[in-house]
């Protein structure tokens, strides 16, 4: 059984008792289950006080610095900022593989940031299945913007997106045929969306992307909560943080006032207690000798041609009604 996490020090915003807590719901331990349990019901009053901002993009647009000179940035106005970054599991170890403080080194010593790779655990998506959990914990010591780093495999961002206030989606400054490979659904998504790397050379082409992308955004359905701008920034040259820190800030106050901020987080619980069902349900089946051994059975009459898919389904699916 894992330590227990002392509430008082989680609560103070001890970045030690926080990577402790996130172990710990992590886990898929029985005994730790049920600690981990009782811990997010005590600290559920401290949470919900944050901006919860997903951050995705298309390999090689600069993510890594964008997030750790924007997360400065955020500090520097007063802000703690937690970076939950969803990390791909090793297929070999099943640990993490990417390494999130050696890549953000200057935010990772600053005493007012938390940062922590978060393994997928194999799940579809790529996303943590423990990453709401972990958004509350870093809510209750303290953390007011929660940013969740997306690996950028295709569902993971549907699934963030569904978790975060507010999804911004870095793009490269890249015109013509380049924007005809970015799924629509993705800039569906999107309440921004940033043309990073304009600086120099590429300021040009920055400019003419700026506009595509404006253009793709205008045919797309619209939110009558929120019209997603297309902005630009250098995060190596911390260029128009201040511009995305403004926006970020009046997306909150004008949602706020509309009562939108509120009713996505509670559509979002609802998803989350759905999603949970499903979870809970496979694992407990999982776990079991029983239904592990006819599941067994069922998929080598499958495989070998005995029984129908669906057959095989249906007798599984009514094996577990009758218990």
């Amino acid at each position: 059984m894992s330590e227990k996490i002392d509430l008082r020090k989680l609560i103070s915003g001890e970045r030690r008792s926080l990577a402790k807590a996130i172990t710990l719901i992590e886990s898929s331990r029985p005994d730790d289950n049920f600690l981990a349990q009782d811990l997010l019901e005590k600290i559920l009053p401290h949470t919900g006080k944050s901006i919860r901002l997903g951050i995705t993009g298309v390999p090689g647009v600069g993510k890594s610095t964008f997030i750790e000179n924007f997360g400065l940035y955020l500090i520097n106005q007063g802000h703690k900022v937690a970076v939950l970054a969803i990390d791909p599991s090793s297929p070999i170890s099943g640990g993490s593989i990417l390494g999130d403080k050696t890549r953000m080194e200057l935010l990772s010593r600053d005493i007012n940031a938390f940062i922590r790779p978060s393994p997928t655990l194999g799940f579809l998506g790529g996303v943590a299945q423990k990453t709401r959990e972990s958004i509350l914990l870093c809510e209750a010591a303290g953390f007011d913007y929660i940013l969740v780093e997306t690996v950028g495999v295709g569902q993971s961002e549907f699934e963030v997106a569904d978790m975060v206030d507010f999804f911004l989606v870095l793009m490269l400054p890249n015109a013509g045929d380049e924007l005809q490979g970015i799924k629509k659904g993705i800039l569906e998504l999107a309440d921004a969306v940033i043309i990073n790397k304009a600086d120099g050379d590429t300021l040009p082409l920055a400019n003419r992307t700026m506009a595509q992308y404006t253009s793709a955004l205008e045919l797309m359905r619209h939110d009558p909560h929120w019209k997603a701008p297309v902005l630009q920034c250098s995060a190596l040259e911390k260029k128009n943080l201040d511009i995305i820190y403004d926006m970020i800030q009046k997306y909150h106050q004008t949602t706020l006032e509309s009562g939108y901020f509120k009713s996505k987080r509670l559509s979002q619980n609802k998803e989350w207690f759905r999603t949970l069902i499903n979870e809970i349900i496979h694992s407990r089946l999982n776990s079991n000798k029983l239904f592990e051994n006819e599941k067994i059975r069922l998929e080598f009459e499958v495989v070998n041609g005995q029984k129908m898919p669906l057959a095989a389904a249906m007798e599984y699916i009514n094996l577990f009604l009758k218990i």
